[in-house]
C-alpha cells in the first residue's frame, strides 16, 4: 500500500473507475479509486490472461498450482493492506467490494485472503492499527489472524485440509 502520508502521487493511466499512480518519492504504484462504492458492490469481474503453475508477485491463487496473471492487467498493481476494501473473489471471478471505498482511496486486499504459499515475504507497512507485520501465505499465518478477514474459498479448503492432518 502506497504510504497515506506521501503527497507526490502522479497518475501513470486513467481507467473506468481507477487510476494507477506512481508515488514519485519510492516509486511505488498503486490503483486508486475514481468513483464511490458500498460494502458488497461488484467493483469488476477479472479473468485470467496466463495460468502459472508457481506464484510470483503478479499472481493471485485461485487453486493448487494454479495461479493466475490477472485480466485486466492493470488489476495487478492492488496492493496489499491489513485492512482491506477488496477481495478477489477467485470462485466467481469478481473484485468485491468489503468495505465503502470513496474516490481517491487507494484499493488494496490482504494477500493471504488468496495466497496459499506466497513467491516472496514481505514486512508490511501499510500503517494500520492491527497491521499483522510479516506478510506471508495463508499456509504460514496464524489462523487467528485470518479468522479476521474474508478469504476465498480455496483458502478456506486448504485450511480444512491442513487441519486435517
Amino acid at each position: 500500500m502506497i504510504s497515506k502520508n506521501s503527497k507526490k502521487l502522479k497518475v501513470i493511466e486513467v481507467y473506468d473507475f481507477c487510476e494507477l499512480r506512481k508515488d514519485e518519492t519510492n516509486g511505488h504504484l498503486g490503483l486508486f479509486s475514481r468513483k464511490n462504492f458500498s460494502m458488497g458492490d461488484l467493483v469488476i469481474n477479472f479473468g485470467s490472461s496466463t495460468m502459472l503453475d508457481t506464484p510470483n508477485y503478479l499472481t493471485v491463487q485461485i487453486g493448487i498450482n494454479q495461479h493466475i496473471l490477472m485480466s485486466p492487467e492493470y488489476l495487478q498493481f492492488t496492493n496489499h493492506s491489513c485492512n482491506p476494501n477488496l477481495l478477489y473473489n477467485t470462485t466467481t471471478m469478481e473484485l468485491e467490494c468489503l468495505r465503502d471505498i470513496s474516490i481517491g482511496d487507494e484499493f488494496a486486499f490482504f494477500y493471504p485472503a488468496t495466497e496459499w504459499k506466497m513467491s516472496q515475504k514481505f514486512e508490511c507497512h501499510c500503517g494500520e492499527v492491527d497491521c499483522i507485520g510479516l506478510v506471508q501465505g495463508a499456509a504460514d499465518t496464524p489462523i487467528e489472524i485470518l479468522n479476521q478477514y474474508k478469504l476465498t474459498n480455496f483458502i478456506h479448503t486448504m485450511l480444512k485440509e491442513k487441519n486435517k492432518g
